[in-house]
């Protein structure tokens, strides 16, 4: 785990990490033990796009996607006590990781190339992973973002650990950051 300190404008908790790291299972149970909204940035592309992730990246390109990726993270200072996860490359633009670390504190979750080829092997709407070698092409996409998803506040590698025990270490890591150590965050041992 690692950890920096910047200065927080709200009570949000934004997920980063790549796709199948567990952000949106995480991101929800977190929500649901700390009392707060819970939104995927997919969900606001989709809903201002009136498209499927998959149908974007098909019908107007990964770059349209990143374009709209984009405005999606700067309307993230908006929102408060809310816990966020982004897509998988939205921390490839400094732009994105700035918006998000002055919309709250930014926590990747980060796993094992071959962890995250298990989890994700059967899922079909994934537009970066159609290809022959889908191991191969997570090692390459985690190697090109790698030094992006360090620029997170804490990184927390879930390929060992159960979806109680990121949250709790989410937890931890809040109640010594601020504004989260005001909060009255439920015990870290209590399970979901």
């Amino acid at each position: 785990m690692r950890k920096t300190e910047t200065k927080r404008s709200r009570n949000n908790i934004i997920l980063v990490g790549f796709m199948g790291t567990g952000k949106t299972v995480v991101g929800n149970a977190l929500a649901r033990r700390l009392g707060f909204n819970y939104i995927d940035t997919d969900d606001i592309i989709e809903k201002r796009a009136g498209k499927t992730i998959p149908e974007i990246f098909a019908e107007d390109g990964e770059a349209h996607f990143r374009q709209l990726e984009k405005k999606a993270i700067r309307s993230l200072s908006h929102y408060d006590k809310y816990v966020i996860a982004s897509g998988g490359g939205a921390v490839i633009f400094d732009e994105n990781i700035k918006q998000m670390k002055n919309a709250g504190v930014v926590i990747c979750l980060s796993a094992r190339p071959e962890v995250i080829y298990e989890r994700i092997k059967h899922n079909t709407y994934r537009p970066l992973l159609r290809v022959p070698d889908p191991l191969q092409r997570i090692k390459e996409l985690l190697a090109q973002r790698q030094a992006q998803y360090e620029k997170a506040d804490v990184v927390i590698d879930t390929s060992e650990l159960s979806v109680d025990e990121v949250v709790n270490s989410i937890i931890a890591e809040l109640k010594n950051r601020k504004p989260f150590n005001e909060l009255e965050l439920l015990d870290s041992h209590h399970s979901a």
